[in-house]
């Protein structure tokens, strides 16, 4: 039996799974419990290649049987975990790198639950599930806020009264395991000292500014709703919107959460889905006013950033639409020509790494994140 660090990503509906090396290095085996939490879930497990190994239902929809299941899946691998990464959403000011999970690390996490409701309640659910399972395998915590700890004092504050920012109201940043996966390979498109917009474009979507490989600004802010539109979130809303749905609507707390998290972005404003495939395939002016919405709030938020940076040097397009989205990145980049880009359309069209063409003042570039990845590589040092 090998032994491999196993790093989990869970979402509300999706848990991903990666086995590693134990030195965080070598990809071993990929998987999915689609579903998760439900009677309907169902376990894929690939090699590294993406061939696949097994399928099966899972007649139990607890979480301890899900993860059972992924572990046995495994070790009919002949992989063993050594120990298990875990994604969580938000640090807070406390942890600004991983850590290993105690109970006192443990208790402390549940007090960043108010700072992310959907989130950070599965993350801690599956670490509590993999405790119940084994109580002696060690389990580390890699944060999303932590990558962008590096931030000036200025880009973190909002203009409000002194004593609810000490309190811990302030802006944190997301989607961090995701840049600091794309910080690493940034010299592989000779940007590793470049003034860089990275845009994290997904179900979930953000924008960071990068210098030198580290956050300097980024979209999201207190939650993961600020910033660019998602496939459920708004992004940036005015607050008089809220308290308008507050004061003249009736709604309370959780109607106004809901809006926010499951009845707007793209799903809101074309009425149609949250996917972007769809909506680009639309024929229906709703869905396509959707799709220009996105663009549009992605272009301005990198031009918002290049002005944080005082500069650009470059942008790079990532997850699930970044990457395979050649309809938006072309829509952004095109509202950014302006900055120096010049879409080459064949190149968009192939997915092709560089998306500018050779004469472009400024290149842009699609890259693949690994967050897995970038969590194993977190952790293994912990071992």
């Amino acid at each position: 039996m090998n032994r491999c660090l196993l790093a989990i990503n869970a979402g509300s509906a999706t848990l991903k799974f990666r086995a590693f090396s134990c030195d965080g290095q070598t990809l071993l085996a990929r998987g999915m419990v689609d579903r998760f939490g439900s009677k309907d879930a169902r376990l894929a497990l690939a090699d590294a290649n993406g061939q696949p190994l097994a399928e099966r239902g899972l007649a139990d929809a607890g979480h301890v049987s899900a993860l059972a299941a992924v572990l046995n899946s495994l070790a009919d691998q002949g992989l063993e975990a050594r120990a298990v990464a875990h994604r969580v959403v938000h640090g807070g000011s406390r942890f600004r790198q991983p850590v290993r999970i105690d109970a006192e690390v443990r208790t402390a996490l549940d007090d960043y639950i108010a700072l992310a409701p959907l989130h950070q309640p599965v993350s801690l659910e599956v670490i509590d599930a993999f405790s119940q399972l084994d109580a002696l395998l060690p389990q580390i915590a890699c944060f999303d806020t932590a990558f962008h700890v590096t931030q000036p004092v200025v880009a973190t504050r909002f203009g409000i009264a002194r004593h609810w920012h000490d309190e811990g109201i302030r802006r944190y940043g997301f989607h961090g395991l995701s840049y600091a996966a794309i910080a690493r390979r940034l010299p592989d498109v000779g940007l590793a000292h470049g003034k860089v917009v990275v845009c994290h474009l997904g179900s979930g979507a953000s924008a960071c500014a990068i210098e030198s490989g580290k956050s300097v600004a980024a979209s999201t802010g207190f939650s993961a709703v600020d910033g660019l539109m998602m496939g459920t979130r708004p992004g940036c809303i005015d607050p008089e919107v809220i308290l308008y749905w507050q004061e003249h609507e009736g709604m309370g707390v959780k109607d106004v959460r809901r809006e926010l998290y499951k009845n707007s972005g793209l799903l809101g404003v074309s009425g149609v889905s949250a996917d972007m495939r769809e909506l680009v395939a639309s024929e229906l002016p709703a869905a396509r006013e959707a799709v220009e919405l996105f663009c549009y709030r992605t272009a301005r938020e990198v031009a918002s950033l290049a002005g944080a940076l005082r500069g650009l040097d470059g942008l790079i397009f990532t997850a699930g639409i970044g990457e395979h989205s050649a309809e938006v990145r072309a829509r952004v980049l095109q509202q950014l020509s302006w900055l120096g880009f010049e879409l080459d359309h064949a190149a968009n069209l192939a997915h092709a790494r560089r998306l500018t063409t050779a004469g472009s003042r400024l290149p842009a570039y699609v890259l693949p994140t690994d967050e897995e990845g970038e969590m194993a590589r977190q952790a293994a040092p912990l071992l």
